[in-house]
């Protein structure tokens, strides 16, 4: 894995999967892979879901019925990538003015064999979130942030 950079949070994994299989289960079971302990609302997370399509969210449903959607989906091109919004600021709520103070999160999918994958996780643009961004990059590159979620998905791969 790679170290964090000025506004740019870069980390990877190899999984033992086919591309195809990787993307799908990243996409399908990111409810898996992002801890319930990951919670912005006042209510314990019932489910994680990710609207796998331009336009969709991905949102938590608490388990007194509330919804708390963190991300939007900027790209989806299966099997290569899904782009989708960080709408989460500096004080861990959602961010007021999600058309200039939101980050970008890129994952990609290379095939490096006909079973292995090796998928790139690249968190840009997180100055756009003002002042104090540096906590969140900070937040998002340590052992609870992307490599906790990386390791998750791998496990749910292997």
């Amino acid at each position: 894995m790679t170290e964090a950079t000025t506004e740019v949070v870069l980390r990877q994994v190899v999984v033992r999967a086919p591309l195809e299989r990787a993307f799908e289960v990243f996409t399908t079971r990111f409810a898996d892979i992002k801890p319930r302990d990951h919670n912005i609302m006042s209510s314990p997370i019932a489910e994680t879901v990710f609207e796998r399509r331009v336009g969709g969210r991905i949102y938590d449903r608490a388990e007194d019925g509330s919804e708390c959607a963190w991300a939007r989906v900027l790209a989806y091109e299966p099997p290569d990538r899904v782009v989708f919004s960080w709408d989460i600021g500096v004080q861990w709520q959602i961010e007021a003015d999600l058309d200039n103070n939101t980050s970008e999160v890129e994952v990609r999918f290379v095939a490096e064999a006909p079973d292995r994958t090796r998928v790139e996780l690249e968190h840009r643009n997180l100055d756009r979130h003002g002042p104090g961004w540096e906590s969140l990059r900070d937040g998002v590159a340590n052992d609870q942030g992307w490599p906790l979620y990386l390791a998750r998905y791998a496990a749910l791969i292997d």
